[in-house]
């Protein structure tokens, strides 16, 4: 059953029915990312873990980095990896940081539980390659990824999670409650008390400098929700934290101001 208070789950979370042309951003992605790992100088596949999906790729600033800037991709925890979103690195590369962009098991084969240790563990190891401040962004379940790396319970080891200044979380989720009403819970598996666990909005962050919830103003309205209510939540608990509606936006372009040094969404996560 997918509906309840009048809401179709099903449809809450569809985001290319509502884009035009939303099946061909995907390819898009994939040949941008293709065109600027070729222009600029990067380490691929670096080991974080035993499993074949424990990679990541790290591109480094020609002067001394900054700091560490994390980028975790998204897919419903179902798809994708580190390969499609290169070029999203373009704006923290530009602007002094080195990016490390984390491929993560996927479901059926891995729990969302299981991924959220796996990201700590590539933004340790990435951690240990760059000194200084951490940043971590992430898109729509890498939203909700990088939102975990602030909760209370973090699987960041103690000095890592000391770096961590500024979590930018990308039309993310964060209530992952709605989603055992969704059918890809079929492959997610998620139980009442994993979704509850693995939802920030529900744990106490971790205090750090501040924390951004993205999401653009033209998105379906659970992701424009889900947004506002880790702000809400999060405040409430003493953690800096502001919400921006990017205007005109929708799920599948609100990421591209990453490319460029100059828009807003790459200084709100490698600015000043």
């Amino acid at each position: 059953m997918t509906e309840i208070h009048g809401i179709d789950w099903e449809d809450a979370f569809a985001n290319a029915a509502y884009i035009d042309d939303g099946m061909t951003f995907p390819g898009k992605w994939t040949a941008l990312a293709d065109a600027f790992r070729r222009q600029v100088s990067c380490e691929l596949d670096i080991p974080y873990g035993d499993g074949p999906r424990e990679r990541f790729d790290l591109f480094r600033p020609a002067s001394m980095p900054r700091g560490l800037a994390v980028f975790v991709h998204g897919g419903y925890w179902l798809d994708f990896d580190k390969s499609s979103w290169s070029h999203l690195a373009g704006g923290a590369l530009a602007l002094g940081w080195a990016i490390a962009m984390p491929s993560y098991p996927l479901a059926p084969g891995a729990r969302i539980s299981q991924m959220t240790r796996a990201v700590g563990r590539a933004v340790t190891r990435a951690a240990e390659l760059v000194d200084g401040p951490i940043r971590l962004a992430g898109h729509s379940a890498g939203g909700h990824l990088v939102s975990r790396m602030a909760c209370d319970d973090s699987p960041l080891p103690s000095p890592i999670a000391e770096r961590l200044q500024r979590v930018v979380s990308i039309s993310g989720l964060h209530d992952l409650r709605p989603l055992r009403l969704h059918s890809m819970n079929e492959q997610l598996g998620l139980d009442a008390e994993e979704a509850a666990s693995e939802s920030a909005a529900l744990r106490p962050p971790r205090p750090i400098s501040e924390v951004i919830a993205w999401v653009g103003a033209h998105e379906r309205p659970e992701f424009l929700r889900q947004s506002a209510l880790l702000v809400e939540a999060w405040s409430r608990k003493g953690q800096n934290a502001r919400l921006v509606a990017d205007p005109g936006r929708h799920h599948f372009d609100v990421i591209d101001g990453l490319c460029n040094p100059a828009h807003p969404l790459a200084q709100a996560f490698a600015g000043e």
